[in-house]
């Protein structure tokens, strides 16, 4: 992952991934996990100043700052996501460890939720959300250097692994 020349407030989000394999709109919540073709980790950069100070969407958008892998896990090997653990570690430190149970919103309504606004497409790849444990809420404020490798974990997918590079 890179870090942008234009901020030094560059922070971390371990999530999972969830990869679309069947299209539909208003997909219920009972059906929503027969459109899952499967599951990867993502990695989600975020440029808090700009995010918080400007645009949610520009934040979330600079180049190489969000990264998925290292690979899909067919749903049929996870018939039940709510019971995976993602643990997110900067430079071998843990910083995040929650069960997909205790997200917000389920894997289920989030698809059934975005697809009542737009048609999922296979291929279409969803991020759920971070647990608690990212870099700006600590104090003082954990964020992200050159030099620093990002791990983000998920049981029964694996390990995603990013060293921060610098923009140039």
């Amino acid at each position: 992952m890179q870090k942008p020349l234009t901020s030094d407030d560059f922070d971390y989000e371990g999530e999972l991934a969830i990869v679309i394999g069947k299209a539909g709109r208003h997909i219920t919540e009972a059906n929503a996990l027969e459109h899952v073709f499967g599951y990867t980790c993502f990695n989600d950069g975020s440029v808090r100043d700009v995010q918080l100070k400007q645009s949610l969407i520009a934040g979330k958008n600079f180049p190489k700052t969000g990264a998925l892998g290292p690979w899909i896990v067919t749903a049929d090997e996870i018939p039940d996501p709510s019971r995976l653990i993602l643990a997110t570690r900067i430079n071998g430190r843990e910083v995040q460890r929650k069960g997909v149970d205790d997200m917000i919103f389920n894997v289920a309504q989030i698809i059934s939720y975005i697809s009542g606004w737009t048609r999922l497409e296979p291929g279409d790849v969803i991020a759920t959300g971070t647990p608690e444990g990212v870099g700006f809420v600590r104090k003082p404020p954990l964020w992200l250097k050159v030099g620093d490798t990002v791990e983000v974990e998920i049981s029964s997918i694996g390990t995603l692994v990013n060293p921060v590079a610098s923009e140039r």
